[in-house]
């Protein structure tokens, strides 16, 4: 075989399958190339530049949100219930998808004492009715506007909340604010306590278990639900629901007023439709506070 043949096979098997390598590794090992054959050492150098090894399975838990349909069934129940197991099975089935629009708060006054007092800033009041405008404009059938409890998030859903007549709002403390798990790799200039991620990660995750599921299996049409809340808690949920690690969270940023859009299908698959979008605001408006 010419060196210039190696040469294209070399780069043609690095361009395509792992398998095709070990295969050339193998003949090459029985002398099919030849014993002075350059092509060897190409080979070699190919094959160590190839990943050490290939996912061969779905690491995907289909049953992340603890409502897959099999385990909404009592075991023994389902074993002796014979047929009958198999229609509570089907029964338990979801079938609507739904869609969870989480909206980070405005901007608002960093300087304030405590948080009654972090108000939303001129600025801010301009970006929550962008966002207003925006989620009415995408002409959507809204079930419930749910907000975090802390005032800048309250302020920013009651200014959303004008554009969507008869949307109930609901208020929730679970969704405020905090440090849901330490980052990975650790940042410098924010260091909360570690009593501080023990307290605010279970409670943050217990909004999501809350929140982030897929439907319930008497639920018949498609919903569209909105969350207004914070920057920590929406990363860590994008992250929670993609089943991505959770402690990468601090790795995204999210403008105020940002629209990230979750699917979750009846089979449990999640979908991030949109992460931080803002472009429906001019960009004079952006800021990141």
């Amino acid at each position: 075989m010419s060196f210039r043949k190696a040469i294209s096979l070399a780069c043609g098997i690095a361009g395509g399958s792992a398998v095709l390598v070990c295969a050339a590794v193998t003949a090459d090992n029985h002398g099919y190339f030849g014993e002075r054959c350059r092509f060897r050492r190409t080979l070699a150098a190919v094959y160590a530049a190839q990943p050490a090894a290939w996912p061969t399975t779905n690491g995907w838990d289909n049953n992340w949100d603890k409502r897959e349909p099999s385990s909404m069934v009592n075991g023994k129940r389902k074993e002796s219930a014979g047929d009958s197991g198999s229609l509570d099975v089907e029964n338990n089935k979801p079938k609507a998808t739904r869609h969870i629009f989480l909206i980070r708060h405005s901007q608002y006054n960093l300087k304030g004492d405590g948080d009654k007092e972090r108000v939303l800033t001129p600025l801010g009041r301009e970006q929550a009715e962008f966002t207003g405008q925006r989620l009415e404009a995408l002409g959507l059938k809204y079930d419930v506007l749910i907000h975090s409890s802390m005032t800048r998030a309250t302020e920013t859903a009651n200014i959303i909340s004008k554009y969507l007549p008869g949307v109930e709002l609901v208020s929730c403390d679970l969704l405020r604010e905090g440090a849901p798990i330490e980052p990975v790799p650790p940042v410098t200039h924010w260091k909360p306590e570690a009593v501080q991620y023990h307290e605010d990660g279970a409670r943050i995750e217990a909004a999501f278990r809350r929140y982030i599921h897929r439907a319930d299996p008497k639920q018949k049409e498609d919903s569209y639900e909105i969350i207004v809340c914070h920057a920590n808690v929406i990363r860590y949920f994008v992250c929670r629901a993609l089943q991505f690690p959770p402690e990468g969270w601090l790795r995204m940023g999210l403008n105020n007023g940002s629209i990230t859009w979750l699917t979750i299908r009846p089979s449990g698959r999640v979908a991030l439709r949109a992460l931080g979008d803002s472009g429906f605001m001019p960009p004079d408006k952006l800021t990141r506070t």
